[in-house]
């Protein structure tokens, strides 16, 4: 083709008007096709639900139970098992004692109880005969009584010595001296080599599946508190990602200086067995307690989601009764799980953008899909 300064008069009207036919055709195909379809969407109605304030407190994530686990029997260590920092199961074994002279002792005394069960028997049998003898009138009372007596004495001894087999038994399991609960070892007592005593220290263990926050609540709001209530924890390490527990203790003494009340919070930490990792949530991280208190009010509230922040600027996409989107300026109050206050700005019943808000725009027209919530 040549260039356009070389064209004809002719030729350059016929190109100009190809083009104008080729974009009409093209427009009113568009037309045709009604524009770009919809953009899906999902949405949740905002709600009217009572809400209660929260009082946020700081505290310390502490083990519900710690222990440090001692030795039931005097003896000498050849094996630490778990080292501190590993983490344990229940009855996992934390150390091993030495174990040769209980074995030694053991197999004398299973001897000892193979002879008193030959003697026992055979004083059975005495007993027996002369039990007949003596229906027969051919043996005096007296020698009854002798092989009664000797019958009762082995019985005896079969019996303690079979309380002995069982108690040196009992001490070689206890020669492996196990975890009293699922933990981690966080102290070591003893290394290999050391002789121990009865109640000495080997290892302190901590649970890590139950953990607790004691949090102290100023006295304006005791009387607002209940057992039982839930309440949500953030982390310092992760705040975007809470963890929830409940009020399992309100102590009733207040420090006399301060006028707060102790309040127990435990937490269940769900990835705390020893395959899963790493856990996230140990004891000793500072943590953030938000916790409900008093009766609550009525309020306007939607997810969290649905909230876009830009700049210092909030809003909320509305989807309207023609599919397209409205975007609503809110001011954001106090938040309830998963959910925030709106003090302004939308309706209970009002269908708020909760997915694919990032990449809408007002006058959009949208194919909005119900998006379910759990209250809070």
């Amino acid at each position: 083709m040549l260039p356009r300064c070389f064209l004809s008069r002719r030729q350059s009207v016929w190109a100009g008007s190809a083009c104008l036919a080729w974009s009409a055709c093209f427009c009113a195909s568009a037309a045709a096709q009604g524009g770009p379809p919809p953009t899906p969407v999902e949405y949740t109605e905002a709600r009217e639900h009572r809400v209660r304030e929260n009082v946020r407190l700081p505290g310390t994530l502490e083990a519900q139970t710690a222990s440090p686990v001692t030795s039931e029997v005097d003896g000498f260590v050849v094996e630490l098992i778990a080292r501190e920092g590993t983490r344990v199961g229940k009855s996992a074994p934390l150390a091993q004692l030495r174990t040769t002279n209980l074995e030694l002792r053991l197999k004398s005394g299973r001897g000892q109880l193979k002879e008193a069960e030959a003697r026992l028997a055979r004083a059975r049998l005495a007993l027996d005969r002369a039990s007949r003898l003596l229906e027969q009138k051919l043996a005096p009372q007296e020698q009854v009584d002798d092989a009664e007596s000797e019958f009762r004495a082995w019985e005896g001894r079969l019996e303690q010595t079979r309380a002995e087999v069982e108690r040196i038994e009992l001490d070689i399991e206890r020669c492996t001296i196990r975890a009293p609960f699922a933990g981690a070892v966080v102290a070591e007592h003893i290394d290999v080599g050391a002789w121990l005593r009865t109640g000495d220290p080997v290892v302190e263990v901590e649970s890590i599946e139950q953990l607790e926050v004691r949090v102290e609540v100023p006295e304006r709001y005791f009387a607002k508190i209940e057992l039982g209530e839930k309440v949500t924890v953030e982390l310092g390490s992760t705040p975007g990602d809470p963890i929830f527990g409940s009020v399992t203790a309100i102590v009733p003494r207040a420090d006399i200086q301060s006028r707060v009340f102790p309040v127990i919070v435990s937490v269940a930490n769900t990835d705390a067995a020893p395959e899963s990792g790493s856990p996230r949530v140990v004891p000793g991280m500072a943590v953030q307690v938000n916790l409900p208190v008093g009766q609550g009010t009525l309020s306007t509230i939607v997810p969290k989601d649905a909230v876009v922040t830009q700049g210092n600027a909030r809003f909320v996409l509305i989807v309207q009764d023609d599919d397209t989107l409205q975007r609503v300026p809110v001011d954001v109050g106090s938040g309830s799980g998963g959910w925030v206050v709106l003090t302004s700005g939308v309706e209970p019943g009002q269908k708020v953008v909760t997915r694919g808000n990032e990449r809408v725009f007002p006058g959009q027209k949208v194919q909005a899909t119900h998006q379910e919530y759990a209250l809070p």
